[in-house]
């Protein structure tokens, strides 16, 4: 297994375990009873963990290529990266968050 293959299943299992952590948590406090923010702030968590964490993976790529001096796919994974950056600012702006 290459480095780069490493860091990326490093960055995809890291991002699951907190987010189902973070998810699995929330939803025991929910089903407790628990008053307050805490439950919600974990379920908000856990699932923006799990919708970043693709986009943990697109960096860690682009940041590997950059390093092994590979630019065809350093610039590919970039274009990616933009667009994935852009996506999430265009939803934030049509639903007025931004």
């Amino acid at each position: 297994m290459t480095r780069l293959e490493r860091s990326i299943a490093f960055v995809l299992r890291a991002g699951v375990l907190v987010s189902s952590a973070c998810l699995a948590l929330g939803l025991l406090l929910t089903l407790a009873g628990v008053d307050g923010r805490a439950p919600a702030v974990l379920l908000e968590t856990g699932i923006l963990v799990l919708i970043s964490t693709p986009a943990a993976r697109v960096l860690v790529s682009t940041a590997q290529y950059v390093s092994q001096r590979d630019w065809q796919f350093a610039a590919l994974t970039a274009i990616v990266l933009a667009e994935l950056i852009a996506s999430a600012v265009a939803a934030l702006v049509f639903n007025r968050r931004l």
